[in-house]
């Protein structure tokens, strides 16, 4: 069966990392990916809307902005994410706060704006998690917290929404992006050899995506074979 076209998919974080790769992805799959990220100078050849998702009133106004310039939207993935490791008393409360607001929060405040259009379009939500949203790591404790609770959001949007809109969530381990690159030594990866090609997780996005109307891809885990996260 031929896949049909992924339509007009908004992708937070698009800017770089695993969204670049989404919207790559999207593009190549006959789709029209729209960016929304909090530097997007250097995107070319999508639509493209400058906003911190951590802001729930910026999110609003840029996706209503976004939906009416393409005319309705089709799905929606949230790659947009942030980490800032270190043990709880040394990381500083606006550090582990924001971890929460990108992550957790700008997952639901986007998701929430969209939620009109998609249920016009009957369309997708691909929420983005992590390995560590399934088993607790020293030193994450921002990032597992908030990943948790994608998950938790996700699987209850799922009930909510059955027969209305799509719901996936993405559960991605380590990717070869710049992700790790503010990090200390002591939190980046040994070596890249364990990391996954984030066009590779894209194009799991494309699948869950492009599913036939009725079809729902509930939970895609997609590491590295060597990813040390899981089990």
């Amino acid at each position: 069966m031929p896949m049909t076209s992924p339509g007009r998919v908004l992708v937070t974080g698009g800017a770089s990392g695993l969204g670049a790769a989404v919207v790559a992805a999207v593009r190549a799959g006959g789709g029209t990916p729209i960016v929304v990220d909090r530097d997007i100078a250097d995107v070319q050849d999508a639509a493209a809307y400058q906003a911190d998702v951590a802001d729930a009133d910026v999110v609003a106004d840029t996706v209503a902005r976004a939906i009416a310039d393409a005319g309705g939207l089709d799905a929606v993935v949230t790659a947009a994410g942030i980490d800032r490791p270190g043990a709880l008393e040394d990381v500083s409360w606006a550090e582990w706060e924001r971890v929460v607001l990108v992550n957790l929060m700008g997952t639901v405040s986007t998701v929430r704006s969209a939620l009109p259009a998609l249920r016009a379009s009957r369309g997708r939500v691909v929420t983005v998690a992590s390995t560590l949203a399934l088993k607790g790591a020293s030193d994450a404790t921002a990032y597992c917290a908030s990943k948790f609770g994608v998950l938790g959001f996700t699987q209850a949007l799922a009930a909510e929404l059955k027969g209305e809109v799509g719901v996936t969530q993405l559960i991605p381990g380590g990717m070869r992006t710049r992700f790790f690159d503010d990090r200390t030594e002591q939190y980046r990866p040994a070596d890249d050899a364990s990391l996954n090609d984030p066009a590779h997780v894209a194009d799991a996005v494309l699948f869950a995506l492009t599913q036939p109307a009725g079809c729902e891809v509930r939970e895609l885990f997609i590491a590295h074979a060597d990813e040390p996260s899981w089990p």
